[in-house]
């Protein structure tokens, strides 16, 4: 399972949770089944194990287990930001903290952090990413903007989650701003139906081919994609499944 690095926690913004009342009693859930806690503190680098030990409203915190190894503490209080992941019910939870200190509990060393303000819920489904056919490939019609020349291109897609579309660029006309919005994004999905949103750039990664010639893959967001599109969106994706399964079988 990948890390709950920035911009995975960015990709996933569809699924945050920003209830302060949710967010305390998702906590407490974890804290009640004993749920353990994977605590990244560079990247995958440096890892350690924790648990909630209690969560307070009142002080707005969060107190958390430490690790044995006094130097990983210290590494932890150092940190410019945390990660955290844990499952509850077959969900996966990710959320984050640039604040942790040292603190006492039951008479106990322990770490202590603010509450979180987000954090992310996600199902299987809601993160898994499958790869869009080539024999039918799935293509996105976008609207270019008047300073890009205006009218539409379009660009075949390289994946597909619920949480966004990866799509490859290889005129690079798109550019690779991070943060950019393309609105009344049309992505045709086959025997599905087609789905309009608009999407964010949220990260870009430029590919050497074979013959030499580059492409783009610029993965980008759904932003407020409307649940009629979202379930077509899941549709699709258990339509994928299906096709790979049933090739996997022999039976496709």
């Amino acid at each position: 399972m990948q890390a709950p690095n920035d911009l995975a926690l960015e990709n996933w913004h569809d699924f945050e949770i920003g209830s302060r009342r949710e967010i305390i009693a998702l906590l407490r859930n974890i804290r009640d089944k004993n749920q353990l806690i994977r605590m990244l503190i560079q990247g995958d680098s440096d890892v350690c194990v924790t648990s909630i030990l209690d969560v307070d409203p009142d002080t707005d915190s969060v107190i958390l287990d430490r690790s044995i190894n006094r130097e990983q503490n210290e590494r932890i209080v150092r940190a410019q930001r945390v990660s955290f992941e844990t499952s509850l019910d077959k969900i996966r939870i990710l959320f984050a903290s640039d604040d942790i200190s040292e603190t006492s509990f039951q008479n106990g060393a322990a770490l202590k952090m603010a509450l979180p303000s987000t954090m992310i819920r996600l199902q299987r489904r809601e993160f898994y990413r499958m790869a869009t056919p080539v024999s039918n490939p799935v293509r996105a019609v976008v609207p270019m903007p008047e300073e890009m020349g205006g009218g539409t291109a379009i660009f075949p897609l390289s994946d597909i989650s619920c949480g966004g579309i990866a799509i490859l660029d290889n005129k690079l006309v798109l550019g690779n701003t991070i943060g950019a919005n393309y609105e009344n994004v049309r992505v045709d999905l086959p025997e599905i139906g087609t789905v309009t949103t608009t999407l964010q750039v949220r990260n870009s990664v430029d590919l050497t081919l074979l013959n030499n010639k580059t492409n783009r893959r610029l993965g980008c967001s759904f932003v407020n994609i409307s649940r009629a599109n979202l379930a077509m969106v899941q549709r699709y994706i258990t339509k994928l499944e299906r096709e790979r399964n049933a090739r996997l079988a022999g039976l496709g």
